[in-house]
This record gives structure tokens, C-alpha cells and sequence, in this order.
């Protein structure tokens, strides 16, 4: 079982096979070992931190292999990538409910937010100018409490 950092202290089991399977990827020793490197993130990372970490476990992995496996994952539904990161992608193993993220610019701490009110005024402003909202995602980028103390 994987054990993936969530808000307000939060922990959820996940199991890795599942995840895979949700997602429709087939289960392979790479996904396993950058799903499980996620689950040990109490924020994000990014697929060089990812690969960092995996080599120096003593996992032979290519960086391309990490690349590619977080974008298939991503792709899948199974991670979220975020992009507070200018010229990087991080990518977060969350939660499956619907949710936004605080991002901090300064430690890079990552905080779930499951509340969601956005929906009416969306689809409102959405009407407005035509169009239909079908999904929608938000990256809050500001500085936390502790970083801002020190």
C-alpha cells in the first residue's frame, strides 16, 4: 500500500495496482517505483527529483523512463501535474476527489483544498461568452505562514 500525503494532516492508503488499473495502464516495475517515490512526497516533485531519489535508492531508471511514465500517469488521471514551477512541471499523487491546490512559491509546500464553490460562477461566466465548462483546475501560488515568519 502506498501512502500518499494529503491536507490538514490527512493520510490515504492507496493501493498502487489500483491505481493503475483506474487508470487503465498496465502494471509495470517503473510505474510502481515513480507512483511509490510520489506516495513519499509531502508535496510535489519534479521528474528530475523523482529520478534523483529512484537512483540514489540503487534503482536502475533512465530519466526519459521517468518522463514518460509521469506523463502517462498524468495522462491517465493517476497524478496531477502542476505548474507553479516556471520551465517545470511538479506532479503530486492526491487524492481521487475533486480538488485545487495552495501552492507555496518559497518551499513549494502543496496544500489540497476539497471545498469547491466555483461550479455556479463558472458555468455562469462560461455562458456569458458561449462557452460550456467542462472541468476545471486551480493553481493558487502565494507564500505560506512559515516561510512568510522567516
Amino acid at each position: 500500500m502506498l501512502v500518499a500525503p494529503m491536507s490538514r494532516g490527512q493520510v490515504e492508503r492507496r493501493d498502487p495496482q489500483a491505481i493503475l488499473a483506474r487508470g487503465g495502464l498496465r502494471i509495470t516495475r517503473q510505474r510502481l517505483l515513480v507512483l511509490e517515490a510520489l506516495a513519499g512526497e509531502p508535496h510535489d516533485a519534479t521528474a528530475q527529483q523523482i529520478h534523483e531519489r529512484l537512483r540514489g535508492a540503487g534503482e536502475r531508471v533512465g530519466l526519459a523512463t521517468v518522463y514518460r511514465t509521469l506523463g502517462s500517469l498524468h495522462e491517465a488521471g493517476a497524478i496531477d501535474a502542476l505548474a507553479h514551477r516556471r520551465g517545470e512541471t511538479c506532479f503530486r499523487l492526491c487524492g481521487d476527489e475533486h480538488h485545487h491546490h495552495l501552492l507555496c512559491s518559497e518551499c513549494h509546500r502543496v496544500i489540497e483544498l476539497g471545498d469547491c464553490d466555483l461550479q455556479g460562477w463558472l458555468d455562469e461566466v462560461a455562458a456569458a461568452h458561449g462557452f460550456v465548462a467542462s472541468d476545471h483546475q486551480l493553481e493558487i501560488t502565494g507564500v505560506c505562514a512559515t516561510c512568510r515568519a522567516a
